[in-house]
């Protein structure tokens, strides 16, 4: 058995718990802290959890945990880990190293007491290289070590990219979402799946696509390479039954799901993203500004608007605000609503109760998931 954590970004942690329990990855407790979930299991967990979850960043295998006041210290219990395992002595290996409130406080000298003790313990040394996200495969593997008050925890990342680069979003519109963000925000409105979701700003899509990949109940990681198909305990035998099953548990058919957007090139794109997701049937895409959307039966608007950071001097993106509003107490009555924005004073333009309780971070700028009911005008 191993201990795990599954990397998540902040204010996703709840969510990437949520689908841990619900997917029966881990065999044991499922805590969330802050930064990501720590839980345990075995190889098929580790596989698991790489193919299934929808909010996660990463998957780290916790290699070893200990006292390190000293180089000495930090020497003798890195080389004592079995990093053979995960790591072949012609591959090379990319070093992440934070140190905090620790006596060895030089993240370089940490790092080249790393790599010397796993080359020594390979029997060749390791060639040391950056870890590119955008780089072709192979990718070197990635290691992960932490000091905080003299206290080291050295990780094996199983991911090889981040999760949310599930191989569908060649185009993005002036402002991508991740994917890993769309997901939770689908789990955070608490769509279940079968209502119809509408998201009238859509940009290249990714909204929609993600909710057709859960209501379709296709696994994220399902046509992608992970980190740990190099490890030399890698058991393929156990890949392909998790690819089997999960196959064999997809829905033919899903509920209503709209997307529209006002630029052309975004509808464009959008199109090409849900081509390659496999998903591209099951989306209603169309070129049509907000006043214009015709929304199926009562379900859900997930919405990512455009929101920007000196709300004061830009009284267009509050009269957008204010048209949503109007057209989905209109049209929309009865629906539930999620938007995320960045500012509490476009949010009140909508005039719909919002619960603004959830915070989340896009592209670095902290976000509200504004929540709610939609009435109607009267």
């Amino acid at each position: 058995m191993y201990k795990l954590f599954a990397v998540s970004a902040p204010g996703l942690e709840p969510f990437t718990a949520m689908e841990l329990r619900q997917r029966e990855i881990s065999s044991s407790s499922v805590v969330p802290v802050s930064g990501g979930v720590e839980f345990t299991g075995d190889l098929e967990s580790i596989y698991h959890a790489n193919l299934q979850l929808r909010t996660a960043s990463r998957i780290l295998l916790r290699l070893g945990h200990f006292h390190a006041a000293a180089f000495s210290e930090l020497d003798r219990h890195s080389r004592r880990l079995p990093w053979e395992n995960y790591i072949s002595p012609d591959q090379a290996v990319a070093l992440h190293v934070s140190c905090h409130k620790s006596r060895l406080y030089h993240s370089t000298a940490v790092a080249k007491v790393i790599i010397k003790t796993i080359g020594e313990r390979l029997g060749k040394p390791v060639v040391q290289i950056k870890f590119d996200e955008n780089s072709e495969y192979p990718h070197p593997q990635l290691v992960i070590a932490r000091l905080v008050r003299d206290q080291c925890t050295l990780s094996i990342d199983t991911s090889g990219c981040l999760l949310h680069r599930r191989g569908y979003r060649l185009a993005s519109a002036k402002a991508p979402l991740r994917e890993t963000l769309a997901a939770g925000m689908l789990l955070a409105s608490g769509w279940d799946g079968t209502s119809p979701l509408l998201d009238p700003f859509c940009g290249s899509g990714t909204i929609a696509i993600e909710a057709a990949l859960l209501a379709k109940r296709i696994a994220p990681g399902h046509t992608r390479r992970f980190a740990f198909m190099d490890w030399q305990n890698y058991e393929e035998s156990i890949w392909k039954a998790l690819l089997a099953k999960s196959s064999a548990s997809e829905l033919v058919t899903i509920p209503p799901i709209q997307a529209s957007d006002r630029d052309a090139g975004a509808i464009d794109m959008a199109r090409a993203n849900a081509e390659r997701a496999g998903v591209s049937q099951l989306i209603e895409f169309s070129q049509r500004a907000v006043s214009a959307i015709e929304p199926a039966r009562t379900g859900w608007v997930i919405t990512n608007p455009p929101y920007g950071q000196r709300i004061s001097s830009n009284k267009d993106l509050r009269n957008l605000y204010a048209q949503l509003g109007n057209v989905l107490r209109k049209n929309c009555t009865g629906w539930q609503i999620a938007v995320l924005c960045s500012d509490l004073i476009l949010l009140g333009q909508i005039k719909i109760p919002l619960d603004t309780s959830l915070k989340l971070i896009n592209g670095g700028i902290a976000v509200y998931l504004a929540r709610g009911r939609i009435d109607s005008t009267d």
